[in-house]
């Protein structure tokens, strides 16, 4: 076995050393090296003189060596201090990670609380992927930087490869929302896109449940309801008889009709808690108290306050027994969640009849 680079190799990535590197990946189907520099991208086509994969182990030792000091190379098996053990590096130890042709290094970077707008934008040269174009707009630095934008446009783009992965849709979906770097028309679109898979929908409901794209009507009564200081069932039966309420209500029960899997469902419940936490954070004596005050001024509303009842009484904690005892998914978890979310169904019913 041949401890050495060709001597063509080793003469071209020590002419690339004497430049100003900002990242490194390697194309192994093509067995070509490439480079980013301040000029732009350098290729250097890779010569090997024994089996590939042995021959890139060398090439990624030089590369270490360069980088790290360390020619031993990177730890690429101890993937969860990659992830996990980040913390500490400073900015420029990341900087050098991206240079030693590593994905499990480039990985490591994204997961870095010291990334910055720069070392995003190399990173994604480097490794251009879906979960990495999530991590990164997680940090706000990257948000409010060129790179996301970037990251954004990606995600909108891609989120039709997801398919049927319903988990990757709600991961998705909620970093473009937290990130608040979508246009109007971007936000519009995704939201559309519940029509054909609901779980586009969910992750609108638990992060922007009052500011809902294409709202529908408000409720014909819903000037009706009487204004109470600091009433919680005046709050929630206002909110929930509003435009946004009734959005809010009518994308939930759409959602719990036919709900794909588990995932779906407690994340769907978990908005449903947040929505109703006007009720839920009071006793059950203050409840009393508070609806009765409401229907002694609008005995109209008596069904609406049971239906808001029924919605408060239920979270994700509710289906938890059922799914610790099962895996199900599809048509089959949906008859076992049917208990619980035929009231639920019930009530939302009630708060989107029209009077």
């Amino acid at each position: 076995m041949n401890d050495e680079l060709s001597p063509e190799d080793e003469l071209r990535l020590n002419v690339l050393f004497n430049t100003e590197l900002k990242a490194v990946r390697i194309d192994e189907s093509n067995m070509t090296l490439w480079a980013l520099t301040p000029q732009g991208e350098a290729s250097v086509p890779l010569k090997p003189n024994e089996r590939a994969d042995r021959y890139l182990k060398r090439v990624r030792e030089l590369l270490s060596g360069y980088a790290l000091g360390s020619p031993g190379g990177y730890p690429v098996h101890l993937t969860r201090w990659t992830r996990q053990s980040q913390a500490g590096l400073s900015i420029q130890h990341l900087a050098q990670l991206l240079l030693i042709a590593e994905e499990e290094a480039v990985v490591a970077v994204v997961h870095s609380p010291a990334l910055t707008d720069e070392l995003a934008r190399y990173a994604w040269w480097c490794m251009p992927t879906l979960e990495n174009a999530r991590l990164m707009l997680m940090r706000d630095v990257v948000c409010r930087g060129s790179m996301g934008r970037t990251l954004a446009e990606f995600l909108v783009d891609h989120l039709a490869f997801l398919h049927e992965d319903d988990v990757g849709i709600l991961d998705t979906v909620a970093v473009m929302l937290v990130s608040g770097v979508l246009t109007d028309a971007e936000r519009l679109a995704i939201w559309k896109r519940g029509s054909s898979r609901n779980s586009y929908f969910v992750a609108f409901l638990e992060l922007q449940p009052d500011t809902l794209p294409n709202p529908r009507p408000p409720r014909a009564d819903h000037a009706s309801v009487p204004v109470l200081a600091d009433n919680p069932y005046c709050l929630m039966l206002e909110k929930a008889l509003s435009a946004q309420g009734q959005t809010f209500l009518a994308t939930t029960a759409l959602i719990l009709e036919r709900p794909e899997n588990q995932e779906v469902v407690n994340h769907t419940l978990n908005a449903l808690t947040q929505w109703c936490a006007p009720l839920r954070r009071i006793d059950e004596a203050a409840r009393h108290s508070s609806c009765e005050s409401l229907l002694k001024q609008a005995p109209q509303f008596s069904s609406d306050c049971a239906a808001l009842d029924a919605l408060t009484a239920t979270d994700a904690d509710s289906v938890r027994p059922i799914f610790l005892k099962t895996t199900a998914i599809g048509s089959l978890m949906r008859r076992k969640i049917q208990p619980i979310v035929t009231p639920l169904l019930d009530a939302i019913a009630v708060l989107r009849r029209q009077p």
